[in-house]
């Protein structure tokens, strides 16, 4: 089943968080990558430092809430703590889209509520999974981006990762 996941970090070596959890979810299956893109922050508190955002699809048998509990797994294991809404993370993982339908729970929303609005998901989701965009997504969403380069640079966007180089 094709899954597609949000990765994004602004706090600590956000390379290697991204890295680590990209590293992660290969043990769920196959896995193809977005570019990385430098973003500013989007609603939180001010002061902020800029997000590394990509997008990782994945070929995955995993429920909606086994990938939400190893989001949570992999966003401690970055040693993510939830200060505030929004705030500054090592490691924000978001379930963005499951081919195994909707999800409306009070814990767990799929399609994400709020990626439609958000450059920094759309434009790498648009890179791997251009089917699920809409052609007008770019006059929707809010923010800046600019792809900064990928996780594994010899291997390009939308390659299976590999060691990083």
């Amino acid at each position: 089943m094709r899954a597609y996941l949000g990765l994004g970090s602004n706090v600590g070596d956000r390379w290697a968080h991204l890295r680590d959890a990209v590293h992660s979810l290969e043990g769920l299956g196959p896995v193809r990558l977005s570019n990385v893109y430098e973003t500013d922050p989007v609603g939180g508190p001010p002061g902020q430092g800029s997000y590394l955002n990509l997008v990782v699809e994945l070929d995955t048998d995993a429920s909606a809430r086994e990938l939400l509990g190893i989001c949570h797994r992999l966003e401690s294991a970055a040693g993510r703590v939830r200060h505030e809404r929004w705030g500054p993370r090592t490691l924000d993982v978001d379930i963005l889209w499951m081919e195994a339908g909707p999800v409306d729970e009070p814990d767990l929303q799929v399609p994400h509520p709020r990626m439609s609005e958000r450059r920094f998901v759309m434009a790498p989701l648009a890179e791997l999974a251009p089917d699920l965009v809409p052609p007008d997504w770019q006059d929707r969403a809010e923010g800046r981006v600019s792809v900064v380069g990928s996780l594994w640079p010899s291997r390009g966007a939308g390659a299976a990762p590999g060691p990083p180089r």
